[in-house]
């Protein structure tokens, strides 16, 4: 028996299995080794948006709140007593000065009037025969027939019956009077509110009380208060020229709805009281603002954005570009040349209706990160695109808003 036959049989498989593997071998290393080549910096770089600082004119507006005042407020009283016979108005109405209101019965001064007439006729009556008097005494007098003390009694029986008739005339002037304030009338124009009495109420001028009143509304005050530092503070820099004075007759006042909306015209600031509140420490501030619809009321609340000065060299970013370290500073995100970005601590004023007015730290030309900072860390490489005009509008609404609230003001 032979045993070395298996092994011989595998000494002739041998050299075509070793061909095979050797030229698998070589088509392996002939692949082109792509997937060893480590990635660029260029394709794995975040894209950023970012806005360039910049300075430029911001308005300093604030947000106060405010009660609407009338600006007139006239009460309705009879001036004469007497009886409630007609009510002339529609409550809730406008209604002009001098309009009929109330009618009271005038009967009894339509009387009062003719006794006073009768009364005056007969005191000129007698003022006529006094003057006969005197003048016959002064005749008399000059032809040596009537005495000095007869002529003296004529001429003061004659002063007599001009008091008379003057007092009687008074009387008829007051019984006139009292005759047409049987008419109550609107003492001014305005919107007239519910009425407080009726028909066939019996009123005494003494104690009638009200019977209604009448607001001018249109236009109408707006007092909105802020605190005496803030005023003081805003007075300061305007001295000092940190804040330039707005342009034109006032400033630009703009109201918000208690549901949000903006109200539809603009109001003028008149004055600052010179009281301050004891117990709150803030002065009110007065606005005029028209109110053609009627859609103000006395005693609405209200919130008004207030333009009161002007930072003529202002860097304004959006509020969502400021960030916050762990000790509370506030800090912005920057794009460097290179592309690379970095924290940069900035020193931050108040919020202008939306956006951070920055006070030091960044200056004019750098650009500052607005979307993409979950994607980026300190020193990494990314890929900047600048927000377009619109987008950078919409993200600094706030200097935006208070830059049209100037050119406003700048047209009162």
């Amino acid at each position: 028996m032979k045993i070395h036959a298996p092994r011989a049989r595998l000494a002739s498989y041998g050299a075509p299995c070793l061909a095979i593997a050797l030229a698998l071998a070589t088509a392996a290393c002939d692949q082109p080794q792509a997937s060893a080549t480590p990635p660029t910096a260029s394709t794995t770089a975040p894209e950023i948006s970012f806005i360039t600082a910049r300075q430029e004119p911001i308005p300093l507006v604030r947000e106060l709140p405010g009660r609407v005042t009338a600006r007139s407020v006239a009460e309705v009283r009879a001036r004469v007593s007497g009886l409630v016979v007609k009510r002339a108005f529609e409550q809730g109405s406008k209604v002009n000065e001098g309009d009929l209101l109330y009618k009271i019965d005038p009967a009894p001064y339509q009387v009062e009037l003719a006794r006073s007439d009768a009364a005056l006729h007969r005191a000129e009556a007698s003022l006529v025969l006094a003057r006969q008097q005197a003048e016959r005494m002064n005749t008399l007098l000059s032809r040596h027939i009537a005495s000095q003390a007869q002529y003296d009694a004529a001429i003061a029986a004659q002063k007599q019956a001009e008091a008379e008739v003057a007092g009687a005339r008074a009387a008829r002037d007051g019984a006139r009077l009292n005759l047409d304030y049987t008419n109550v009338r609107a003492p001014i124009s305005g919107r007239i509110g519910r009425a407080l009495l009726t028909e066939g109420t019996l009123l005494d001028s003494a104690n009638s009380g009200v019977l209604a009143t009448i607001q001018q509304i249109d236009p109408i005050y707006i007092d909105i208060t802020q605190s005496v530092g803030e005023l003081n503070k805003l007075r300061r820099d305007l001295a000092s020229g940190e804040l330039a004075h707005l342009e034109g007759n006032g400033a630009n006042v703009e109201l918000i709805m208690d549901d949000g909306s903006i109200y539809a015209h603009n109001g003028r600031l008149l004055f600052s009281d010179v009281t301050a509140d004891p117990g709150t420490g803030q002065v009110t501030l007065r606005v005029l603002m028209p109110n053609p619809d009627s859609e103000l009321f006395p005693g609405m609340y209200v919130r008004a954005r207030l333009a009161q000065g002007v930072d003529a060299d202002a860097i304004a970013v959006p509020q969502q570009a400021v960030h916050r370290s762990n000790d509370g500073r506030a800090e912005v995100w920057v794009v460097k040349p290179d592309n690379r970005v970095a924290l940069q601590p900035v020193e931050v004023g108040q919020v202008v209706s939306g956006s951070w007015l920055v006070n030091a730290g960044l200056k004019p030309g750098e650009r500052v990160v607005v979307e993409g900072f979950q994607k980026i860390s300190a020193g990494m490489e990314v890929k900047p695109v600048a927000l377009p005009p619109t987008a950078r509008q919409a993200s600094l609404s706030g200097p935006a808003r208070a830059t049209g609230a100037l050119r406003d003001a700048r047209g009162l």
